[in-house]
């Protein structure tokens, strides 16, 4: 970044904090009490920033409409509740960029869809909520990203301009979210990502292959 920016936001789950290693641990205890065996990690991951319907979908390969579906659904959200920070941990690297940050007096914060009755105990589980300025998730605005409601909402929470903030994130969505609110996008390609060669088309500002790619963008 040729100036400092104005405030950085985060995508959570693949971008900030590594969240499949729980996501995997309830899925396949979830599938051992329906008597199917485990399924292997890497196979479960690349599907986790699509959160808990593709996690039933990759499970026991059921759509919504399907009547088995709502049950599985619940029952996965319910387990992963229960466990939301068992084996959930920044991406190693994340914090150095985060006290970095602090130390600048830029205002860091999250922008999810993840709910807020999973983002809130997870943030505090790994000690963020008091260092987070601002934790915008789903039940906080109307739209959800890849609308800009969100990160508008976000800036104006840190009492920052969005045009010369940035938005970091693994999903085309969250470029997407962060083009419609006119911040800088930086496209993370160590996520959740099934396909890593089509981070190029999702026409962030920057790509970051890796978190240290990411923190010398930052810096």
């Amino acid at each position: 970044m040729r100036s400092s920016p104005s405030t950085v936001l985060f995508d959570l789950d693949g971008t900030l904090i590594d969240t499949a290693p729980d996501f995997i641990r309830c899925l396949n205890e979830l599938r051992l009490t329906h008597g199917l065996p485990a399924l292997p990690a890497p196979h479960i991951r690349r599907s986790v920033s699509d959160g808990a319907r593709a996690m039933i979908r990759v499970g026991f390969g059921l759509e919504p409409d399907h009547p088995d579906y709502l049950e599985k659904h619940t029952a996965f959200l319910d387990l992963y509740e229960a466990g939301v920070a068992v084996e959930t941990a920044l991406f190693e690297g994340v914090d150095t960029i985060l006290m970095d940050l602090e130390s600048r007096k830029i205002p860091w914060g999250i922008v999810t869809n993840k709910p807020v009755r999973f983002a809130v105990p997870l943030i505090k589980a790994l000690g963020l909520a008091e260092r987070c300025s601002t934790l915008i998730c789903p039940d906080h605005v109307t739209n959800r990203k890849p609308h800009p409601e969100a990160l508008f909402l976000a800036c104006r929470e840190v009492d920052a301009d969005p045009a010369s903030g940035v938005y970091v994130g693994d999903h085309e969505r969250d470029i997407e979210a962060g083009r419609n609110a006119g911040m800088k996008t930086i496209a993370v390609r160590y996520g959740y990502i099934e396909q890593p060669e089509a981070v190029d088309l999702w026409q962030a500002d920057i790509v970051a292959d890796t978190v240290s790619d990411l923190a010398k963008l930052l810096q």
